[in-house]
């Protein structure tokens, strides 16, 4: 049964759908960030709570939405057997060269990923939802440019530095709707439904 989530009834959250890390893999990740902080000092970077794989970013969800949104998630991963995937290179958006986000690629079954991300794509488009204009890649964001409009400063030996974390495994067991509140302190995150693979929603 979805648990129907309490924000009053205008108020809307911002909210995306993503698989969540386990901790060893957060923890690996943060100590890579750590050998990488001395040669780039222009950038923002995630915070370990804020890792996510975003599989889709909605922006602001009303209540009546957010039923919508888990019903269909909901029915595109009961059947999903959990994935294996696997940390990859590092890469930048619009690339490494001189990047404004800076991102390590996911590797392993990325194939079945992909082809979840789309049902679930194209079902929220036959209930009104828009369509992400940009084609999904598995990925996680390190940070991005300090600067709006600037770049990444020492990139340069990144593939060398982000070697360790390469081809390190995990489950993907379930996807989660997180919704996401600005505050002073950085973005704080509630999870709205749970949706495991082979199993029932729950809230």
């Amino acid at each position: 049964m979805l648990k129907r989530v309490v924000m009053g009834d205008t108020k809307a959250i911002r909210a995306f759908l993503a698989i969540e890390l386990p901790r060893d893999i957060r923890d690996l990740i943060e100590g890579g960030k750590e050998g990488m902080r001395p040669a780039m000092r222009g950038i923002r970077w995630t915070r370990a709570e804020g890792m996510h794989l975003t599989v889709k970013f909605f922006g602001d969800l009303f209540p009546d939405d957010v039923d919508r949104v888990s019903e269909i998630v909901g029915k595109n991963s009961r059947d999903v057997v959990p994935m294996k995937l696997t940390l990859g290179s590092p890469g930048g958006f619009p690339d490494l060269k001189r990047p404004r986000v800076l991102w390590l690629g996911v590797g392993g079954e990325t194939g079945r990923l992909e082809a979840l991300q789309a049902a679930i794509e194209r079902d929220l488009e036959a209930c009104g939802f828009p369509v992400e204009k940009r084609s999904f890649k598995a990925h996680l964001t390190l940070g991005r440019a300090r600067a709006h409009g600037g770049i990444i400063p020492g990139t340069g030996d990144l593939p060398e530095m982000a070697e360790d974390l390469s081809e390190h495994r995990f489950d993907a067991r379930d996807l989660i709707l997180f919704g996401s509140e600005l505050k002073p302190g950085g973005a704080v995150y509630t999870k709205l439904a749970r949706f495991p693979f082979g199993g029932h929603t729950t809230g």
